[in-house]
């Protein structure tokens, strides 16, 4: 290999050594990609239903986010926040509650088994102590992690702004990224990007609907089990289920737990009541929404959770299906049909 081969080899280690420390950097600007590709979809249906130039439906849709935005802070986030202050004064309360139902739980399964008298199993002290299940380390680092919100802030102050650059011109972004590539390649990646643009607008009108469905569900039945913070809890199911199979479980964490302070049985019945939520939406709601809409196989869609969490961390994780959706066009445009179609067998194999 000549040495000006290795150059370029060298060159091409160095581009990838860069791209992988700046692999935060990126997943910003790709989140807010995500949310212009969000608020365009947003800008041309109300551009089109009403009739209206870019720029009306430009400040419309801005002012629209913007109420919505205030009214779910000024509504739901206070209760929201007192409640969780409220559990986390409580939870050593709900350990002890939770202690007690599965130490009387292993008691009477060791009298059915051993019979009456015998000595409980050594390991079911840990049942009775809960100061020795690590909770209070376990607030600590919560708490560490609330400390840091201010960096998350201003890096979602980034995204966001960065996001409403795009969405006011984004014609003229397309045309300095189609700029980039090769001229024989440039009207090529014109078309793979606007296949990614719709793709993702898509996905999201059909998550969206998905999740209201999931939240306005999980309302219902959490105020038939008149377990408190209903429209905060119902709230907090939809906007998880955008993370699929991580984030069903997470929105059961909180509901579950304010449950048991009440009563020990509505916290199974509220596990009860998500898991057929989740049923009903991956069964039921979500083919449905999703028969003309970008549809994920449910293993690729865990695969590239566990890729994208392990390269950008939490963020790959609430960014994967929108990078996997990416994916999915790019291999299916450039891989697929410019690659693998046109493919014809060597002519010795045809003999």
């Amino acid at each position: 290999m000549g040495f000006g081969r290795w150059c370029g080899f060298a060159a091409l280690v160095a581009a990838v050594v860069l791209l992988w420390d700046l692999r935060e950097v990126l997943i910003g600007l790709f989140g807010s990609i995500v949310l212009a590709v969000a608020f365009c979809t947003l800008v041309g249906w109300l551009q089109q239903r009403l009739q209206i130039r870019r720029w009306q439906s430009l400040l419309l849709s801005l002012m629209l986010v913007i109420l919505t935005v205030l009214v779910i802070v000024t509504a739901l986030v206070p209760p929201f926040l007192d409640q969780f202050q409220q559990l986390l004064r409580q939870l050593p309360k709900a350990a002890n509650a939770l202690s007690r139902l599965a130490a009387d739980g292993i008691g009477q399964l060791s009298g059915l088994v051993h019979g009456q008298g015998a000595e409980p199993e050594a390991w079911s002290a840990l049942l009775n102590d809960p100061s020795r299940w690590g909770l209070g380390s376990g607030v600590g680092k919560v708490l560490e992690l609330a400390g840091n919100v201010g960096v998350g802030v201003l890096q979602l102050l980034f995204v966001v702004a960065v996001a409403l650059m795009l969405s006011v011109q984004p014609q003229e972004y397309r045309h300095v990224a189609i700029q980039l590539a090769p001229s024989f390649l440039r009207r090529r990646l014109g078309e793979v990007i606007d296949a990614c643009a719709s793709a993702l607008s898509s996905w999201m009108v059909g998550v969206l609907i998905s999740s209201l469905c999931v939240a306005v569900l999980a309302f219902i039945g959490l105020s038939l089990l008149g377990v408190e913070l209903t429209t905060a809890n119902a709230l907090l199911a939809g906007m998880l289920n955008v993370i699929p199979n991580v984030g069903p479980t997470l929105s059961t964490i909180f509901p579950m737990s304010v449950a048991l302070l009440d009563a020990p049985w509505k916290a199974l019945a509220v596990l009860v009541l998500y898991v057929v939520i989740q049923n009903v939406e991956s069964y039921l709601i979500t083919p449905s929404v999703m028969h003309h809409q970008v549809r994920l196989l449910p293993g690729l869609t865990l695969t590239a959770q566990v890729i994208f969490t392990v390269i950008f961390g939490p963020v790959g994780l609430l960014l994967a299906l929108p990078l996997a959706v990416c994916l999915q066009v790019l291999i299916r445009e450039f891989v697929i049909r410019d690659l693998m179609d046109p493919w014809q067998r060597p002519r010795r194999f045809l003999q």
